[in-house]
This record gives structure tokens, C-alpha cells and sequence, in this order.
């Protein structure tokens, strides 16, 4: 008993021992195996289930009995044993041990040990099993890998084998793609020859069919054998290195030359033979140039498909080959040669007919001649696009020999066209009809006759420049003014006269339209414009009328001059219309001041120069739309230092007269040229060259201050004491003599003790000065409003002449301050500032 309980202590101390370190796994503070959320929950599950499991049915009675009802949920449905000893029964029976007893401590202890080692040996059972099983296991995969290591032996062997057996193959397979090799580069070198013989081979081939009596150009082999042609001869070209390379491209340009020669047979036959379908024509069959042109053209673009696949092929290679370019020029030449042939008569006629029928009108002429050649050169370049692809200058340069028939007939009648308003018509016609509407909108095919209308325009302008000349001499500054032109002012006031009657006539018939509705500057405006002036001369915007204002009141040089000026502006360039201004307006200034002078003879100086201040106005309005400087440079040379180098030279040759240098000829100028380069590389030669700018407006604005400045002097005088014998001026020259002679050490002078400054005189003076000035300013101001018509400008013009008026009345009342009593200034009475300003006063 006592070794059982050591046989249970160590099983105890291992048990105890085990629930040990079990409950250390999940305490609260460091457990070593903690537990999830989720795996706290699954052992509170398990938990809870296992507190309700069934009593077991082996349990013993008594311990049946002491479980308390809590511990038993389910209803009690074993079969209870009757008695204890029943159990016990059982229970050795069950481990047969029925006849056994147990009567001692050592046998409890015996039976206890042999039970123990039973369970033992019970539970061990199924390991044994499992050993066993898994030995069984072990030897099967003993003879396994046996096996397996018998075949990885034959398999080891077998790679041996085979690694041979592909070493071999390689081998062989190496030796086969090398024999491929060397067969495809055989192949390909073969091809290689015979692509290049291939292209000497073609020469017998196209040999034979350039020499077969059937062939043509339009068959279909020709152009593809052509190409051919090209590519043999463009090959061979490239591989010089070749054997027999100089044999065969000889040969084959023979064979080009053969179809070349065979191309431009076709065509220039083809050519000719419309040409000459055409010539052979009955006249009478062509009712008119104009069927006879659609005739030309319906033809040529008729045939023009038989041979433009041809051109193309040529136009195609004429860029890479010399000869196809050679060939393209003379298929140019002879296609123009005939068409000159077939036109050159033709356009000379038509010419000719429509020079008959405007024979007069130079500008139908040139319209219709224009349009008729603006239409043969657009039909022209149709016609040449209907064969060729590609532009030439020779079509250009045929164009221009069919233009000059219009220029030959053309030149011969500007050259004797003397009315600037033709010649200015026929520029108009030429530059803006003719080159901006049609050449420009049109420049690609009117390139050639555009080259012939800017010379007929060159011819014109040159014509005009000339006529102008002759026209400013003779019609400007060689014009003879009639009596009429100078009536100054009668025909203004006559003109004004008229103008009130129609304005009183047409208020009293306001209904009724008449002649009268039509204002005077209008009609002239009008006529002005039909001779082509509408440009500059535009009259100012008046409020009133006024007769100088109109065009017809112009004087005729003025009305000349502007009239020339604005049929030059557009006729022109800019630089020889300032020249020809310039010389216009300085011969109208000219004019102006000839005819001022004789109205100043005829009437008064202030009708003289009112006449000029007006026109020079007109001019330097009317002038102002053309926006240009009329400004001309002119050169001079001075010479001086020239002549005193060549005196030096005279002297050192000797020659003191200049006479003497005629004689000595030839040996003059040989002995003389040393000196003379000598002299030059000296410097000793010097010429001055002066440039001086004349400008148009600044003359016509010098002329106008200087007439203004006359007018101003001669009005001052009109007015203060131009009709008396001693005026106020002469007054104050006495007064200055005066004191002159009192400063030189003269007697002294009582200025109101002279017998001809007593104040009864100084006011009789006074008083007639300033009646004359009352009667004739009113004169003066309508003389102005007369010429002028504008009230600033006569504002402006008036100003300088009432300021003179009042320094002379302002040093009248300085003297009579200084020499006179008040008293005497009574009697005198002159009129003060005050009335003077009132009686000058002028609205603006």
C-alpha cells in the first residue's frame, strides 16, 4: 500500500503541477496564453453548455443520490438499481473479476495495480496500432524510394544518352542552316545578276520595237517601254563601274533618242496639220473675226487630248532628264510658232478694224482694244493649259509680240493728242480699268499685257507731263485776260444782284419749281465735274452765297490750274505731279498778281489786293484735298573754286588767254591730263552743290501775307487820312520835327500858338478824319463781305486796320494831353477811345 502511494505521488505532484501552470494561462495579470475577444466567448459558450450535460448512467446510486436537484435539469429517465451490491456487481463484472475477492489491503492494492495496468495497456492500444500502422508505412516507402532511385539511375542514363544524341543533332542542324545560308545567298546573288542584266537585256527589246514599222505613240506598250527606257538608261548612268557601261548607255540613248525623235514628229505634225486645216480654210466660209476665233480655239482644244498624255510624260521627266527638257522646249516653241502663225494676222486685223471704227474716240479705242487683247490672253492661257501642265515664259513673251500690234497702232495717236482731258482719260482708263480691275484680279495670265499697258500708260503720262508744259505756257502764264475778267467788282456785285432777284423770286412762288430752285454754285459744281475737277475743286460750306465763291467767278488761270491739278493727281506719280504743281501754281500766283495789278489800275489799290487775298485763299483751300507738299528741289553749283584751279593750270602751261587753248588742240589735253589727275588726287578740285526747296504753299502763303500786309496799310490810310491834305499822320510828323528841334538845341515851341495846330484847325481836323472814317468804313466792310464772304477771315483780316486806326487816335489824345489846355481839348473835341471802339466795332 505504501508503494502505491508512491507509485500515486508523482502522478499527483504532475497532475497538480499541470492545473498549475494551466491556471496560468488565463489569469488576469500577464497570462501566458492570452485569449481574444472571440475566443473568450467561444470558452463562455462551451461553459455554459457544459454546466446542463446528463448525469452519466454508470454514476454510481450514492452519488446519484448526492447531486442536488439544481444539478440535475432533466428528468431522471435511467432505471435506478435496486441496491448498492447490484452496482458493485456490475461494475466486476464488467472487468471480469466476478469470481475474485478482495478481502485484504494487499489485494485491494494488487487488483488496484493490475487494474491500473490493464487501463494502462488499454490506453496505450491505439498508439501500438498506430505504430504499427505507420511501420507499414515506412517500409513501403523504403521500397519507394528504392524504386525511385532505380530509376533516377536509368534516367541519368537516359540524359547521357540523349545530351549525345543532341550534341549530334546540333551538329547536324548547324551544318543545314549554314547550307541554307550559302543556298539563299547564291539565290539572292543570283537575282542581284539577273536584275541587273535584267536592264541590259531590255536593250534588245526595246531595240526591236522602236524599229517595228507598227509602232505609235498612242499604243499602249509605248509609254510603259518609255519608262522602261528611262529607268535602263538612269540605272546604267548610276553604275559606271560596270563592263561595257560606255557601249550601252550609247545604245540606249540611241534607243531614247529614237522615241524622243518619234514623240516630237507626233506632235509637231499634229500642230502643224491644225495650223494649216485652219489656213486652207475658205474665207468666205468666216463671217467674222469673231467665228474665226472660236474657230482657232474649238479646233486646238479639240485636238489637245491626242497629245496631252504625251506632254505629261515629257513635262514628268524633263526635270530628271536633259533631253525630255530639250525636247519640251521645242514642242513649246513650235505650239507657239504656230499659234503666232495663226493669230499674229488675225489680232493685227481686228486691231486695225476697231481703229477704223474709233478712229476719233481714243478712249473707245483703247477700252475695246484693251478688253479685246485681255480676252485673247486668258483664251490663250486656257488653250496652252488644255496641253501642258507646266508654265513657260515663252507663252508670255508670244503674249507680248500680240500685245505690241495694240501698242504700234496705239503710240502713233497719243503722239498726237493735245487735249489734257483726253490724255488725263486714257491714264485713268489705263491704270484703274485696265491694271487694278482686270490685271490684278487676273495677274497669272495678264502678266504679258500687263507689261504692254504700263508702257502705253508710260507714253501717256510722258504726253501729258509734255502737254502740261505747253499748257501752263500758254493757257496760264500766257493768258490774256479779257475786260471782263477783270470787271472787279462790278460782276460780283452783279452776280449778287442776280442771285437776290431769284431768291425774291422764289419766295414769292414757293410752289412752283423753276430755275431758280437751282443755286448758281450747284450748276457750276456740276460742270466742273463733267470735265473731271471734282477731286479738289469742292467749294467751302457757306451759309450764304456769295458770288466769289463760285466757280464760274473765278478767275480763269485759277479755275485752269485746279482744273489741270486734279486730272494730274491720279494720272501720275507722286514726284513728278509736285514738279507740275509747283510750276502751275507759281505760274497762276503769276497771273493773279499781273491781274491785280491792272484791277488796282482800273479800280482801287483794296480791289487790287482783296482780288488777290481771295484767289490765293481758293488756291490754298482747293490745293489742301490733294495731300502732297508741292515741294520741288533745286540744284546749283558753285564753281568758283573750279574756275581758280583751272586759271592755275592754264598758267602752268603757259597759256595766259583762253583763246590761245583752241589752237594748241590735241597737246592741250595731253599735257593737261597729268595735271588734271594731279589736281583731282590733290583735292584742289572742289564743286559746291547747293539744294534749295521751293514749295508751292509756302509761296502762295508768302504772297498772301505780303497782299494782306498792302491791304492793311492802303485801308489804314483810306480811312484816317487818305482823302485830306494834312491828315492826322502829317499832324504828327509836324509835331515830331518839332520836338526835334527843341532837343537839338532849337527854339522852344508852344505847340497851340502854330498857325497850324491852333485848335480850331485840330478840330476841324479831327472832325473830318472821323466823318471820313464813319463814310468809308461801311465801303471797306462791304468790299470785304463783297470778295470775302466769310466772317472770320474778314474778322481776322480787319483786326490789324482797326488797332492801326486806334494807335493813331491813341497818340492824338497823348499829344493833346501834353500841348493843349483843357480848354483848347474841348474845342477840339476830338472823340474818344470809347467811340472810336464803337464806331470800329465788327462782328465776328
Amino acid at each position: 500500500m505504501a508503494e502505491a502511494a508512491l507509485l500515486l505521488l508523482p502522478e499527483a505532484a504532475a497532475e497538480s503541477d499541470a492545473r498549475e501552470r494551466l491556471a496560468l494561462w488565463d489569469r488576469r495579470a500577464d497570462p501566458t496564453a492570452p485569449l481574444t475577444d472571440r475566443q473568450t466567448d467561444s470558452v463562455l459558450e462551451l461553459k455554459a453548455a457544459a454546466e446542463n450535460l446528463p448525469v452519466p448512467a454508470e454514476l454510481p446510486i450514492e452519488d446519484l443520490c448526492n447531486l442536488t436537484s439544481q444539478s440535475l435539469p432533466i428528468a431522471q429517465t435511467s432505471i435506478v438499481p435496486e441496491s448498492t451490491e447490484d452496482i458493485l456487481l456490475n461494475g466486476f463484472i464488467s472487468l471480469e473479476m466476478e469470481e475474485e475477492k478482495i478481502e485484504t489491503a494487499q489485494q485491494f492494492f494488487s487488483w488496484f495495480a493490475k487494474l491500473q495496468t490493464q487501463m494502462d495497456q488499454d490506453e496505450e492500444t491505439k498508439y501500438r496500432q498506430m505504430r504499427d500502422y505507420l511501420s507499414g508505412f515506412q517500409e513501403q516507402c523504403d521500397a519507394i524510394l528504392n524504386d525511385v532511385n532505380s530509376a533516377l539511375q536509368h534516367l541519368e542514363s537516359l540524359q547521357k544518352q540523349y545530351l549525345f544524341v543532341s550534341n549530334k543533332t546540333g551538329t547536324l542542324h548547324q551544318a543545314c542552316e549554314q547550307l541554307l545560308k550559302e543556298q539563299s545567298e547564291l539565290v539572292d546573288l543570283a537575282e542581284n545578276i539577273q536584275q541587273k542584266l535584267s536592264y541590259f537585256n531590255e536593250l534588245e527589246t526595246i531595240n526591236t520595237k522602236l524599229n517595228s514599222p507598227t509602232l505609235s505613240v498612242n499604243s499602249e506598250g509605248f509609254i510603259p517601254m518609255l519608262a522602261k527606257l528611262d529607268d535602263c538608261i538612269t540605272y546604267i548612268s548610276c553604275h559606271p563601274n560596270f563592263k561595257d557601261y560606255p557601249v550601252y548607255l550609247l545604245k540606249f540613248r540611241q534607243c531614247l533618242s529614237k522615241a524622243l525623235h518619234l514623240m516630237k514628229t507626233y506632235t509637231v505634225n499634229t500642230l502643224q496639220n491644225l495650223t494649216s486645216q485652219l489656213l486652207k480654210r475658205d474665207p468666205s466660209s468666216v463671217p467674222n473675226a469673231d467665228n474665226a476665233f472660236t474657230l482657232f480655239y474649238v479646233k486646238f482644244r479639240t485636238a489637245a487630248p491626242k497629245v496631252r498624255t504625251l506632254i505629261e510624260q515629257i513635262e514628268q521627266r524633263s526635270e530628271k532628264i536633259p533631253e525630255y527638257q530639250q525636247l519640251l522646249n521645242d514642242i513649246h516653241q513650235c505650239y507657239l510658232d504656230q499659234r503666232e502663225l495663226l493669230l499674229g494676222p488675225s489680232i493685227t486685223c481686228t486691231v486695225t478694224e476697231l481703229t477704223s471704227q474709233n478712229n476719233r474716240d481714243h478712249c473707245a479705242l483703247i477700252r475695246s482694244g484693251c478688253a479685246f487683247m485681255v480676252h485673247v490672253c486668258q483664251d490663250e492661257h486656257q488653250l496652252y493649259n488644255e496641253f501642258f501642265t507646266k508654265p513657260t515664259s515663252k507663252l508670255d513673251e508670244l503674249l507680248e509680240k500680240l500685245c505690241v500690234s495694240l501698242y504700234d497702232v496705239f503710240r502713233p495717236l497719243i503722239i498726237h493728242v493735245i487735249h489734257l482731258e483726253t490724255l488725263s482719260e486714257l491714264c485713268g482708263i489705263l491704270k484703274n480699268e485696265v491694271l487694278e480691275d482686270h490685271v490684278q484680279n487676273n495677274a497669272e495670265q495678264l502678266g504679258a499685257f500687263a507689261a504692254g499697258v504700263k508702257q502705253m500708260l508710260e507714253d501717256v503720262q510722258e504726253r501729258l507731263v509734255y502737254r502740261t508744259h505747253i499748257y501752263i505756257q500758254t493757257d496760264i502764264i500766257g493768258y490774256k485776260p479779257a475786260p471782263g475778267d477783270l470787271a472787279y467788282p462790278d460782276k460780283l456785285v452783279m452776280m449778287e444782284e442776280i442771285a437776290q432777284s431769284l431768291k425774291d423770286e422764289q419766295k414769292k412762288v414757293p410752289s412752283e419749281a423753276s430755275f431758280s430752285d437751282v443755286r448758281l454754285e450747284e450748276t457750276e459744281s456740276n460742270n466742273l465735274r463733267k470735265s473731271g475737277s471734282t477731286e479738289s475743286l469742292t467749294p467751302r460750306p457757306q451759309t450764304t452765297i456769295s458770288p466769289a465763291d463760285l466757280h464760274g467767278m473765278w478767275y480763269p488761270t485759277v479755275r485752269r490750274t485746279l482744273v489741270c491739278l486734279s486730272k494730274l493727281y491720279r494720272c501720275i506719280d507722286r514726284a513728278v505731279f509736285q514738279g507740275l504743281s509747283q510750276e502751275a501754281l507759281s505760274a497762276c500766283i503769276q497771273s493773279l498778281l499781273g491781274a491785280s495789278e491792272s484791277i488796282s489800275k482800273n479800280k482801287t489799290q483794296i480791289d487790287g489786293q482783296l482780288f488777290l487775298i481771295k484767289h490765293l485763299l481758293i488756291l490754298r483751300e482747293q490745293i489742301a484735298p490733294f495731300h502732297t507738299e508741292f515741294t520741288i528741289k533745286e540744284i546749283s553749283l558753285d564753281l568758283k573754286k573750279t574756275r581758280g584751279t583751272l586759271l592755275s593750270w592754264l598758267a602752268q602751261l603757259g597759256v595766259f588767254d583762253l583763246s590761245k587753248c583752241i589752237s594748241t588742240g590735241y597737246r592741250f589735253i595731253l599735257c593737261s591730263s597729268a595735271i588734271f589727275l594731279h589736281a583731282v588726287l590733290a583735292k584742289h578740285v572742289t564743286c559746291l552743290a547747293f539744294y534749295k526747296a521751293t514749295s508751292a504753299c509756302t509761296l502762295i502763303n508768302d504772297c498772301k501775307k505780303n497782299s494782306i500786309h498792302r491791304y492793311r496799310k492802303e485801308t489804314v490810310f483810306d480811312l484816317s487820312f487818305g482823302c485830306m491834305p494834312l491828315g492826322v499822320s502829317t499832324y504828327h510828323l509836324d509835331v515830331s520835327a518839332l520836338k526835334t528841334m527843341a532837343s537839338q538845341g532849337g527854339p522852344k515851341y508852344t505847340l497851340s500858338q502854330q498857325p497850324w495846330a491852333q485848335p480850331a484847325k485840330v478840330s476841324d481836323l479831327v472832325a473830318s478824319v472821323y466823318k471820313t472814317i464813319k463814310a468809308k468804313l461801311p465801303l471797306t466792310l462791304r468790299s470785304m463781305s463783297l470778295y470775302l464772304s466769310n466772317k472770320d477771315t474778314e474778322f481776322i483780316l480787319f483786326k490789324p486796320v482797326r488797332n492801326n486806326v486806334q494807335q493813331v487816335f491813341q497818340k492824338l489824345h497823348v499829344l493833346l494831353k501834353e500841348e493843349f489846355s483843357p480848354e483848347d481839348i474841348h474845342i477840339i473835341a476830338c472823340p474818344t477811345m470809347e467811340q472810336l471802339n464803337l464806331l470800329l466795332s465788327v462782328s465776328k
